[in-house]
């Protein structure tokens, strides 16, 4: 198990900031950690990566009590905080060897693997550049490396796309993708297009809580079905789709493609191609309409309220 946390729990003074997080991650791949600023996301990672103590609950890295045996425990993670910890007045090539040696590594693996990292970051041609004058791209860049100088298997970013402009972004979702075919990543945003861009899995945390834990895929689909989208060749007028029983709205997209708002029977789908059949409206498709993320994102964040 590369990741596990049981009940995992934190208070500042008297207030509980995370209460009962249980993770389990056993395979490379990008976990998103999604949650709106303030839900426990930040405390959380911090906890996993031994910056924080909790209050309760337990953190194994690669099945390491990380509380039992924190050196070696950390030796298996790479850490990037949402704002970089960089010293400036530093080359990239002075900065990465100093991490090297924070991690403890063997002297006669720290060049070659400072010269894998910047090779795999894309900063070998700044190799000697003070990092402060560097753009916020790349600065990012060298967080990133930092992160992975010492190849850990589980690599932890907090809000790792933050303040990049249009063109940074996609070279570090490209970045980030080429790290987690050999590494497990556990990224944290609260924004919701970024998480799906780029994760497989996504882990919701809302008031400290765990709300959902399950695929991209799954969480796409997670609201009710209470819209349907029918496509057709000869579709009818919006008063003779509100006659089939349980619809509630008709709404035309396009002039062959309907919304339907309906009760939550689902037998309504089969009553919509009964009567599609019995007044050649010519169905060409017919399907749930998936909510969008943000729609999702706040039918979590209102239950987890309740």
């Amino acid at each position: 198990m590369i990741l596990k946390t049981e009940n995992l729990s934190h208070k500042y003074s008297s207030t509980w900031a995370i209460r009962d997080i249980n993770i389990e991650i056993s395979q490379p791949g990008i976990i998103g950690l999604l949650g709106s600023n303030g839900a426990g996301k930040s405390t959380t990672m911090n906890i996993i990566c031994g910056t924080l103590n909790q209050t309760q609950g337990n953190v194994y890295i690669n099945d390491i009590d990380l509380r039992k045996d924190p050196e070696t425990a950390k030796r298996e993670i790479g850490f990037l905080p949402q704002t970089p910890p960089l010293y400036t007045d530093l080359t990239i090539d002075e900065y990465l060897t100093y991490c090297a040696h924070l991690r403890l590594m063997k002297k006669e693996t720290i060049k070659p693997a400072i010269e894998e990292a910047k090779e795999r970051c894309g900063i070998t041609h700044f190799s000697s550049r003070l990092i402060r004058n560097l753009s916020g791209g790349y600065r990012q860049r060298v967080g990133i490396a930092q992160a992975i100088i010492h190849k850990p298997k589980l690599v932890v970013m907090d809000e790792p796309t933050n303040g990049l402009d249009p063109n940074q972004l996609i070279e570090a979702r490209k970045l980030i993708r080429d790290i987690s075919t050999e590494h497990t990543v556990l990224l944290s945003s609260h924004i919701l297009s970024e998480i799906s861009l780029l994760c497989r899995e996504i882990i919701m945390i809302e008031s400290g809580r765990i709300v959902f834990s399950d695929s991209m895929e799954a969480f796409n689909n997670y609201t009710q079905k209470r819209t349907i989208i029918m496509q057709m060749e000869a579709p009818p007028d919006k008063a003779e789709l509100m006659k089939v029983k349980g619809v509630t709205q008709a709404e035309f997209l396009t002039g062959k493609q309907v919304r339907i708002y309906f009760d939550g029977d689902p037998e309504v789908t089969e009553r919509l191609i009964a009567a599609s059949i019995a007044n050649n409206w010519r169905l060409q498709e017919i399907g749930y309409d998936k909510g969008l993320l943000d729609d999702i994102f706040k039918q979590l964040s209102t239950q987890s309220a309740r």
